[in-house]
């Protein structure tokens, strides 16, 4: 009995540290809004990298699509690195204004790609580099918004990824997850001085230290988590441009969901394990916060996961009250974490189609546990998601 007791003491213990930074953290989301720049009378020259891993016709759309920027055209190119694409593909890619960069791997991986594109331009042509998912769609003032949030000479900005398309209750739930993540991990961080997250498109930084960054990064999955770390290790901080938008296509089934979370939840365990300890003396010698955060973060379960273990908690704390020390804990923490979403939750999503796809919150936590027992070399083998081809 003892060891249940310890057990479920233990478990809440990590389930309020949880909850108790989710809270935090929506509370600054909802309760603040972030400076916008002001105007960059420089215009920086971008080179904007689409790795693109099979994906024929998607990629066609995304670069048609994404020449419509309300920028300067002498100002940026649309680089696209061929994995796998066909000949046709490549030749219509390049008769549509883009360049075109053919790559072989055995084993493909987007630093791979990324890697190679760098190596392939010169450098001396750009100022930052932009990378986006063969998917995403630019807003039309995006590299204008994004050039003006590098009015301080920020080495590294992370743009706004919203969802392209809400056409099933799965891509509402993953544009609700998104844009939860877009305020608690990054507006409210940013909000108090911290850095924002990455999310592994809408970034652009200064090319020069890109290309030496990359040069390190030799990771299989969760490139942007490794330049995060290392980024934030050496002192670097991650500015977020909140209305610079980038359009980003969300799972619609959940195997796809699955695929997509077993790729992310292993980097993140990955990462855990081999930073932690590290920025714990980090922090201890160099006050370093914001590298501590960051491992802080690998720590933290998927907020729909969360919720599902707090209502298990729940309902065993109603049932066996002797197996908690503060029973009162478990039974309202289901309640105070649907209470920190809807905080973090953006107006736009709070509506009835909202509603309607949370009908798919059992499916999703199901998808989620199943998933964490499946992570044993998900990090070692590249999981492409694939995307639907339709403009």
């Amino acid at each position: 009995m003892m060891l249940v007791k310890l057990f479920f003491s233990l478990l809440s213990f990590y389930v309020a540290v949880n909850v108790l930074y989710l809270f935090c953290f929506s509370l600054i989301s909802a309760f603040s809004r972030l400076k916008k720049p002001g105007t960059n009378p420089k215009q920086n020259r971008f080179l904007v990298l689409f790795p693109a891993y099979k994906g024929d016709g998607v990629i066609l759309n995304s670069i048609k699509a994404n020449f419509n920027q309300n920028y300067p055209r002498s100002h940026y190119d649309l680089f696209v690195i061929a994995d796998h694409l066909k000949a046709e593909t490549v030749t219509e890619l390049r008769q549509n204004q883009a360049q075109v960069l053919e790559v072989h791997f055995e084993n493909s991986t987007k630093s791979k790609s990324l890697n190679a594109a760098l190596n392939a331009v010169d450098a001396s042509r750009y100022d930052y580099a932009v990378i986006l998912d063969i998917d995403n769609i630019m807003h039309p003032d995006f590299l204008l918004l994004i050039n003006d949030a590098l009015v301080e000479n920020n080495l590294i900005v992370q743009g706004h990824r919203v969802a392209k398309n809400l056409n099933t209750d799965m891509a509402v739930l993953d544009a609700l997850s998104e844009e939860i993540n877009n305020s608690i991990f990054r507006k409210a961080h940013v909000q108090i001085g911290l850095s924002s997250a990455l999310i592994g498109s809408g970034i652009a930084m200064r090319f020069g230290e890109f290309k030496e960054l990359m040069a390190e990064i030799k990771a299989v999955g969760g490139f942007d988590k490794e330049m995060e770390v290392r980024l934030l290790k050496a002192g670097h901080k991650i500015a977020y441009a909140e209305n610079a938008l980038v359009y980003d296509e969300k799972v619609q089934d959940a195997k796809v969901f699955e695929n997509q979370r077993k790729r992310w939840l292993a980097a993140q365990f990955h990462y855990l394990l081999l930073y932690f300890f590290d920025s714990a003396k980090d922090l201890l010698k160099k006050g370093n916060i914001d590298y501590f955060n960051k491992v802080i973060q690998f720590m933290l379960l998927p907020r729909v996961l969360l919720l599902g273990v707090c209502v298990i908690l729940a309902v065993i704390a109603f049932f066996f009250p002797d197996l908690f020390l503060n029973r009162n804990n478990a039974l309202s923490s289901p309640f105070l974490v649907l209470f920190c979403l809807f905080l973090a939750t953006p107006r736009y999503l709070r509506n009835q189609r909202s509603l309607l796809a949370l009908r798919q919150i059992p499916v999703t936590i199901w998808v989620l546990v199943k998933t964490l027992f499946r992570l044993k070399g998900a990090n070692k083998s590249f999981i492409h998601t694939p995307h639907s081809d339709k403009p």
